[in-house]
């Protein structure tokens, strides 16, 4: 396309290659004529509606003309955001990034854009439209990057969520990049924040820094549940804009401080802390979502007790812990890994336990990317790797190469995927083990 050339231009051209007049072109886009005139002679800029309309009819694919619509919208003396915001929409269905990328550059010339660009990102992510929202978050951050506004804080963390994704690499930078603004979020929004920063942590290993957060939710939801609450009884509920019932960040908190003391095998502490959410009598609601998480809260107290006790050395509950993980068949991945992990560390034939969840085990192994949060699947994938590794291990102790050396290569394989991995170095180390030399030369 010519650099100089206009959409009125081009759309002159067609009229002129096809013959069409304007009540032509009116008849066969559905536009008003009044209004086609008003744009071909330059009193008006047309409408991102009115332009795919003629776009469709010139044959020319969805937003063929966008560069020049920004442009033709930049030599108005005051932008008009009655157009721009359609526009900004349209280019997010059609994945036209860059423009939106321009018109928002422009935008932000104007510090008075900054609010009603917030508000559009807001929407925009609300539609699931993340990477769109993604640049209008970007540009209002910037804008303010001076300022300690509660808007920039909000800013940071949805581009916190946004990032966040399968490479861990990425989560960690993302979450190092944002948690300087967590304290600049609204009391109660930083809840959720403190929770996901926990649960990047928790994914990546990194206890010291999941075991801060952990605290400080805590500290922050138990101000607000035991607080008297005026609010409430003026029918108000501050806490409605949280993902969880507010007595989850507390229960939550205690789980995430269990497991943090366990990874350091500090089980007497993990202990403690699985006490407390497994008496929840102190939560006042009672309501079908509040029922649902303490039941869930009360099923991890149970299988996070037995696994503790077994890994402080109390092999007496083995046979309690695996028919209690018969009957749970949702955390399936997590029991296996524990029990595969207890396997290798007392040198247990745990041949029985497998038998029973062969095809539980023949899933997981073919299982590639399986629906679910960000969250969900940067947790599965990290714990399939340390499942994969610790069977590796179980059968090549047994002298089961082939299977021993099959369930190596998958937690490689896996391992490439995240990224970030912490047990690499012992899987690659099992390559060099007696067992794997007499299976190659053999």
């Amino acid at each position: 396309m010519d650099e100089t050339a206009t959409i009125r231009s081009e759309v002159e051209k067609f009229m002129e290659r096809e013959k069409l007049t304007l009540s032509d072109l009116g008849r066969k886009t559905g536009l008003n004529v009044g209004s086609l005139s008003s744009i071909i002679t330059g009193r008006r800029t047309m409408s991102v509606n009115q332009l795919d309309r003629i776009t469709g009819l010139m044959g020319l694919p969805e937003g063929h003309f966008y560069e020049l619509y920004i442009q033709d919208n930049m030599t108005a003396t005051q932008p008009n955001w009655r157009r721009l915001r359609p526009f900004i929409f349209r280019c997010a269905d059609l994945d036209k990034l860059d423009c939106i990328y321009q018109t928002v550059s422009w935008l932000l010339d104007n510090l008075v854009y900054c609010p009603i660009l917030f508000d559009a990102a807001e929407e925009l992510l609300q539609e699931g439209k993340k990477d769109a929202a993604a640049i209008l978050y970007e540009g209002v951050a910037v804008t303010e990057h001076s300022q300690h506004s509660e808007r920039l804080a909000l800013c940071q963390y949805r581009l916190f969520t946004i990032r966040v994704g399968n490479d861990q690499a990425q989560n960690l930078h993302a979450a190092a990049r944002f948690e300087p603004y967590a304290e600049r979020l609204d009391e109660v929004l930083q809840l959720d924040a403190l929770k996901d920063l926990a649960n990047v942590y928790r994914s990546l290993r990194k206890w010291d820094r999941v075991d801060k957060f952990a605290e400080q939710m805590d500290i922050l939801a138990r101000i607000h549940y035991f607080a008297d609450s005026r609010q409430h009884r003026r029918g108000e509920d501050p806490y409605a804009k949280l993902s969880r019932p507010l007595f989850v960040y507390i229960a939550y908190s205690d789980l995430l401080r269990g497991e943090v003391c366990h990874e350091r095998e500090d089980f007497e502490q993990a202990l403690q802390f699985i006490s407390k959410y497994t008496d929840l009598s102190w939560v006042k609601e009672n309501c079908a979502e509040v029922l649902h998480w303490k039941e869930q809260f009360q099923e991890w107290a149970t299988t996070n007790a037995y696994s503790t006790k077994l890994f402080s050395g109390d092999l007496s509950v083995l046979p309690q812990y695996v028919v209690h993980i018969k009957t749970i068949k949702d955390d399936v991945l997590l029991s296996l890994l524990n029990i595969t992990d207890l396997a290798n560390r007392f040198n247990i034939n745990v041949d029985e336990v497998f038998e029973h969840f062969k095809s539980e085990i023949q899933y997981l192994t073919e299982e590639k990317n399986a629906p679910g949060s960000y969250y969900d699947n940067r947790l599965k994938a990290e714990r399939l790797t340390r499942l994969f590794s610790e069977l590796s291990e179980y059968y090549l102790q047994k002298g089961e190469i082939q299977v021993g050396f099959k369930y190596l290569l998958e937690s490689l394989a896996k391992s490439a995927s995240i990224i970030v991995d912490h047990n690499i170095g012992k899987r690659v180390g099992l390559l060099g083990t007696p067992q794997n030399k007499a299976f190659k030369e053999g």
